[in-house]
Order: structure tokens, then C-alpha cells, then sequence
């Protein structure tokens, strides 16, 4: 059973690396947009209905996919006051109690809004603006992922807390 833990931590690391790494292309799409934007606005006076729309989306969607990626790297702001007061032994038990706090209100927050993501599904939303893209359906269902792919890491997490491998997250990944 410990070996099927520590396989599914190492695959879950894995699979955090590769969505993290892949969304960050989605930022250097979101500056050519701005930018294309900003040459067909000011250089030629025709801007485009959709680019802000679209740039916005980029952003939000490596927002929320990004966050196993970090949660996988420990790098979520944190307050490092309370580590350099207590001792590493103590710290350990409320990084404990941190990863159990996120894992429960991610769980709520994705129960709370599998219902409105189940519901846009049946019926598409959209915008609302001169472009009316589907953006809300979108971001509706894209915030259950992120929220499952938190959860999946945050279990891979408290499985390395738990085997006392939490240290040991390679950039090798």
C-alpha cells in the first residue's frame, strides 16, 4: 500500500510539472494578443472585439490549472514568520494542518460550484460583450478542474507528509 501511495504522489507530481510548464505557453499567447491588439488598435484603428475577452481568459485558465503545479512546488504565499518561531518539528505538524485546512475548503468550494458548472453545461452562458463568447461556461467548468487538480496534489502532498518525503520535491519532475 505505501508503494501505491508514493506511486501516486510521484505520477500526481508528475502530472502537476507537465500542466504547469504546458500553461505557461499560455502566457506568451495572451502577450501576443495584447500585443496584436494594441498594433491593430493605435497602428491602424481597428481594434478587435475579442482580444481583451480572450487575453483575460488565457490568464484566468493558467491561473486556475497552474495551481497544482505550485501547490507541487510549496511556492503558495505563506506567512514564514511562524516558521522561523517555532521549531522544525512544530512546523512540520502545522504544515500538516495547513495542507488538511486547504484540502477541506477546496473540497467545499468544488461542491459549492459543481452545481452551477453541471448546470452551464446543459445550457451555454455567454458574455455578454460585443464578442459573446461562451467565457462564463468556460470558466464555470475550468474552476471544478483546477479545483480537482488542487485536491489530487494536495492528497499527493499530505501522502509525502505522511511517508516524511515532503522535502523532496526535485525540479528534476
Amino acid at each position: 500500500m505505501k508503494r501505491l501511495l508514493a506511486g501516486y504522489a510521484e505520477v500526481m507530481d508528475r502530472f502537476s510539472v507537465f500542466i504547469g510548464h504546458a500553461c505557461s505557453t499560455l502566457f506568451f499567447t495572451c502577450i501576443a494578443v495584447s500585443a496584436l491588439e494594441v498594433v491593430l488598435r493605435y497602428g491602424f484603428d481597428s481594434p478587435t472585439v475579442w482580444s481583451t475577452e480572450l487575453a483575460m481568459t488565457l490568464c484566468a485558465t493558467v491561473w486556475v490549472l497552474s495551481v497544482g503545479y505550485v501547490t507541487q512546488r510549496n511556492r503558495h504565499i505563506s506567512i514564514t514568520m511562524l516558521e522561523l518561531l517555532v521549531s522544525p518539528r512544530v512546523w512540520r505538524y502545522f504544515r500538516l494542518l495547513q495542507l488538511a485546512i486547504a484540502f477541506g475548503a477546496i473540497l467545499v468550494l468544488a461542491m459549492a460550484l459543481w452545481g452551477p458548472a453541471e448546470k452551464v453545461m446543459g445550457r451555454i452562458e455567454h458574455s455578454g460583450t460585443a464578442f459573446n463568447s461562451p467565457q462564463p461556461t468556460y470558466l464555470k467548468v475550468l474552476i471544478v478542474v483546477g479545483c480537482g487538480l488542487y485536491l489530487a496534489q494536495l492528497l499527493a502532498n499530505i501522502i509525502r507528509w505522511f511517508q516524511k518525503t515532503e522535502g523532496d520535491l526535485s525540479g528534476g519532475h
